[in-house]
């Protein structure tokens, strides 16, 4: 089975521009592709962890990827799947989580003795003269046409900047760029950037008479059609700061049954054979799938130390919901606790919520308990006496277990 009949085969594919050529460059190892990465956060998330995966798999196979980093773009901002203009970012910002990007990045493709590129299309597009654009790109985009994209049609209704408007422009400009400079001659990215990617074929086509290739990848839903990777408390992120390496296991453990499988085929690198046979398993062993799930891909982005110590620190606190060493916790010390710290301004404390109206929520619907004691009482006063060697533990909902260690 080659590279891309596997692709294939887990379900990655949605659409492509010419499946013989795509296929035969990809199975021989001929592909010079690229996918683009704007920098709007300090870290990558979910949300870019099939991307990545992709391009591991591709250069795996002999494939040369080039990680774009849209240092320029984000200035403009995408308008693909919003129903808002993105904030405007300074070039100060951009340019630390560039840097943060550069570092993820690294854990998945291999960048060195030029295996992979990594490029800011803002070294190019910061340059351009507008004028120059007008006439030299401008004129082979029909506005006409631009308008029946699905990423233009759904920002209609409540106004499309001309701003993002160029988003477009700038995007088969880079695939044009990249063409020219670094023969690059495939794009890859989520399916919402299709008319996105056909721009930058047609630009390529119109500008230097040759021809090169897009393909989309199927954006990772849940069962109920909801892009993955969001919790109540915001996105799932790379970074261990910002989404710690138990908390990145715990999200994959506990996705749905349905899920299960389909994410093994997506994101990890597992067998089609292993994957099968964990789709055997039926009722309560379906666990063993999700365990399976959760620590190939912890170890994908935060290293087999970390992952097998997510596992066993959720394997303890599951088993006899007792405390873990490696399990999230709070500092909280003795000043900040004083006479006794309400229930919620300690739920606010550890993260556990986004606001005292959903810690009111949570306790009237029995979501919260203090060393597996239920609280009742939005007024809960927690006291020094409540810890056990200065520790206890709030457990939200059936999943989510935190340490609140007095210092």
């Amino acid at each position: 089975m080659g590279v891309y009949e596997e692709l294939v085969a887990r379900g990655l594919i949605a659409q492509v521009t010419d499946e013989k050529e795509i296929r035969e460059l990809v199975n021989s190892g001929k592909a010079v592709f690229y996918i683009g990465f704007d920098p709007t956060a300090d870290s990558l998330h979910v949300g870019h962890f099939m991307a990545l995966c992709l391009m591991k798999r591709l250069q795996m196979a002999g494939n040369k990827p080039i990680a774009l980093i849209g240092g320029g773009t984000a200035m403009v901002g995408d308008p693909s799947g919003r129903t808002d203009m993105r904030q405007m970012m300074t070039p100060e910002t951009i340019q630390h989580n560039v840097d943060c990007f550069k570092k993820q990045m690294s854990r998945f493709i291999d960048f060195s003795d030029d295996k992979a590129l990594m490029v800011n299309n803002a070294d190019w597009l910061m340059d351009l003269n507008y004028v120059d654009v007008l006439r030299d790109v401008g004129a082979h985009f029909s506005v006409n046409r631009m308008l029946t994209a699905e990423c233009y049609k759904q920002r209609m209704e409540k106004g499309l900047s001309f701003l993002e408007f160029n988003y477009m422009i700038m995007q088969s400009y880079d695939f044009y760029a990249l063409y020219k400079k670094y023969g690059c001659n495939m794009q890859f990215g989520g399916d919402d950037q299709w008319s996105n990617m056909l721009g930058g074929t047609e630009l390529i086509r119109r500008k230097l008479g040759k021809d090169a290739y897009a393909m989309t990848i199927n954006l990772l839903l849940n069962s109920e059609g909801k892009k993955m990777g969001k919790t109540q408390s915001g996105a799932v992120w790379l970074s261990a700061e910002k989404t710690s390496p138990y908390d990145f296991y715990q999200y994959w453990r506990n996705v749905d049954d349905s899920d299960v499988i389909k994410c093994l085929k997506m994101l990890t690198f597992l067998s089609l054979e292993e994957i099968a046979e964990l789709e055997k398993l039926e009722g309560a062993e379906i666990n063993k799938a999700k365990e399976v799930l959760a620590f190939e891909l912890t170890k994908l982005v935060h290293g087999e130390e970390e992952a097998t110590k997510a596992q066993n620190t959720a394997r303890t606190v599951f088993a006899g919901g007792g405390k873990d060493a490696n399990m999230p916790s709070t500092d909280l010390t003795k000043d900040e606790l004083g006479e006794g710290i309400q229930i919620l301004d300690l739920l606010v404390k550890c993260g556990l919520i986004s606001s005292k109206g959903e810690g009111r929520r949570l306790i009237t619907q029995n979501g919260i308990s203090v060393n597996d004691a239920k609280v009742t009482d939005i007024f809960l006063e927690i006291k020094e006496d409540d810890f056990t060697d200065n520790e206890l533990v709030i457990k939200k909902g059936k999943k989510v277990h935190h340490k609140v260690n007095l210092v």
